[in-house]
């Protein structure tokens, strides 16, 4: 007599914890890596100041590549709960849409700061350490990925922009579970 296959996750309408904590931390890295980067001009080029909000920039970016496996790694143990009501499928074709755009945001931004930061010459920082080069050195090639890194990084806003008008969206305007899955317990 063959035993029933256990299933991590049971049925819930709600998101495990550890991706919903990994999701608000998610956001919170992605504030950090744009406000860093966006601030530095408030100092002067050259400054100990600026080079620091730069590498603010790097680690948290680092910081986001190295926790997106986890995320990812969540995201096949524990899947996403039906929404309920559940949504016609062009919403629901195009919410996996934009979570795909949005991984390959977290790993394809930081990646290329890597490989930026790496051929042009430049130390790797993340939190004390200094991590290996990806590619030897090349300052044409370093200009070339920093202009798609910095195209991207533009698109990005507007991706995330829309990931949370869409949450609102079916918050407020459709009142599913969308957003209420997401949320933290004591919010719900």
């Amino acid at each position: 007599m063959k035993k029933p296959v256990m299933t991590v996750q049971k049925l819930t309408n709600r998101y495990h914890m550890a991706s919903i904590s990994l999701h608000w931390l998610m956001l919170a890295l992605f504030i950090a890596v744009y406000a860093s980067i966006e601030l530095r001009v408030l100092f002067e080029k050259g400054t100990e100041l600026r080079e620091t909000m730069k590498n603010l920039h790097f680690m948290f970016g680092l910081l986001i590549f190295f926790l997106v496996w986890l995320r990812l790694a969540m995201r096949i143990i524990y899947p996403a709960p039906r929404i309920e009501p559940a949504p016609p499928p062009w919403q629901a074709l195009s919410a996996k849409l934009a979570h795909v755009m949005l991984y390959v945001l977290m790993i394809g931004m930081p990646l290329a700061g890597w490989l930026m930061l790496s051929a042009a010459g430049k130390p790797i920082p993340f939190f004390g350490l200094e991590l290996p080069a990806l590619i030897g050195k090349n300052k044409e090639l370093a200009g070339q990925i920093k202009e798609v890194h910095e195209l991207v990084g533009t698109i990005g806003y507007y991706l995330i922009g829309m990931h949370a008008a869409a949450a609102l969206f079916h918050h407020y305007i459709k009142r599913d579970s969308t957003l209420r899955a997401m949320l933290p317990k004591a919010s719900v």
